[in-house]
């Protein structure tokens, strides 16, 4: 039983290692070293607990979290996050576009060729294929991500430095470093991951006797997917940081490792991003269309055909042409769009964290299923320390501090 359930708290944790992902933590080894590993730690737990929570909400109501903030805080509120998800998923998924670009191009396949094919396969896997069959090849692109445990075996990282700087907390006090902190924990936990999470748990069908499993598909993703990203911090704090490389995208950062960690570690870094970008393509649009169309009643699901979902299928279709067709055009700006993006995720965040504890903690709703006390205190602390990074987030972002 425990083997069935498995996939979605997968799926929505490795998805958050998209392109943007992989460029932050790629970017953050290369300026700080190994300086920033010890954050892992702590945003690991407070991603578990978050997912946790809204897998426990999807297996009691079986209903998507979109629609119970309908329910429960009325259509207003809705409106506005749906809005702020809407614009803010549409932009990522042109960066995740961009990325299977820039991995083709690592291989030397242009992206007028990569970009069309792939698009085509993102919106076939959802649209033509059941929920089991959608779910196996999650799965399998989630593999994917751990090419990058090779490209950091290939960069020769000191492990005892590693093993130290993990558990040893640093922190230094100029703007530049806070800035980057924020986008650490800011890109580890997205709006989109839970939306995603809860609303495919609904779709699947998965019950209350199954929460227990569950619970254990949520921990182990959320552990894969940081361990994934302490690998690409190692690769790039082993090569790039010691010579003060400064790399701003996951391509720059596969192409910089090339003559410090050799062919091979460019080759599985390549491969990482884009199986990342892959994933996050698929899953970034059904999150958004899982979430829209669930916000305002309409039928929802990846086993239901055009005739049955007309809005959902078509909201997914339609975010995946923007996001290929977008890539495609000369000379598009896509670091304004993305800063922009981190914007809105940053406005997004703190709502949808206030309305997971509100939610998760109605007895109507949730019955004997809400928080216990010792939950809810380190539920409640998480939230505010997520709420408070997102906010300084938003001010650096808003000032340009550290750009």
């Amino acid at each position: 039983m425990t083997l069935a359930v498995l996939g979605p708290g997968l799926i929505a944790s490795a998805a958050g290692d998209d392109s943007g992902g992989v460029a932050t933590y790629a970017s953050i080894g290369a300026q700080y070293g190994y300086g920033l590993l010890w954050v892992m730690l702590p945003v690991t737990l407070s991603l578990i607990i978050v997912q946790i929570q809204v897998a426990r909400m999807a297996v009691v109501t079986g209903k998507g979290f979109a629609e119970l903030i309908r329910e429960e805080f009325g259509v207003r509120w809705t409106a506005f996050a749906m809005l702020v998800l809407l614009i803010a998923n549409s932009t990522v998924t042109i960066a995740e576009f961009a990325g299977i670009a820039a991995a083709g191009e690592l291989f030397a396949v242009p992206r007028f060729v990569s970009v069309p094919i792939m698009a085509f396969v993102v919106w076939i896997i959802v649209v033509r294929a059941s929920y089991t069959v959608a779910e196996k090849i999650f799965m399998v692109l989630s593999a994917a991500l751990l090419t990058y445990i090779g490209s950091a075996i290939f960069a020769h990282p000191d492990w005892g430095a590693v093993a130290v700087a993990l558990v040893t907390p640093s922190f230094q006090t100029d703007p530049g470093y806070i800035s980057n902190f924020v986008a650490l924990v800011g890109t580890t936990i997205t709006p989109y991951m839970l939306f995603y999470l809860q609303s495919s748990l609904s779709d699947k069908g998965t019950s209350v006797e199954d929460y227990a499993a569950e619970r254990t598909d949520v921990i182990i993703g959320s552990l894969l997917s940081d361990i994934i990203a302490v690998f690409i911090i190692v690769s790039t704090a082993a090569t790039l940081y010691p010579l003060g490389i400064q790399v701003t995208t996951a391509d720059d950062a596969a192409r910089a490792l090339e003559p410090l960690a050799g062919q091979y570690a460019t080759v599985l870094f390549g491969l990482g991003l884009f199986g990342a970008s892959m994933l996050a393509a698929c899953v970034l649009p059904l999150s958004t269309a899982y979430a829209v169309c669930g916000a305002f009643g309409w039928e929802r699901g990846v086993s239901q055909s055009w005739s049955e979902a007309p809005i959902f299928n078509g909201l997914y279709t339609a975010l995946i042409a923007i996001g290929a067709a977008f890539v495609l055009i000369p000379g598009l700006p896509l670091i304004q769009a993305i800063v922009a993006t981190q914007f809105l995720n940053g406005l997004l965040l703190p709502i949808v964290l206030v309305f997971v504890l509100k939610l998760v903690n109605d007895k109507e709703l949730m019955g004997k299923y809400t928080n216990g006390r010792a939950f809810n205190i380190i539920s409640y602390a998480t939230t505010a320390a997520l709420v408070l990074l997102t906010l300084m987030f938003l001010v650096f972002s808003f000032v340009g501090v550290g750009s």
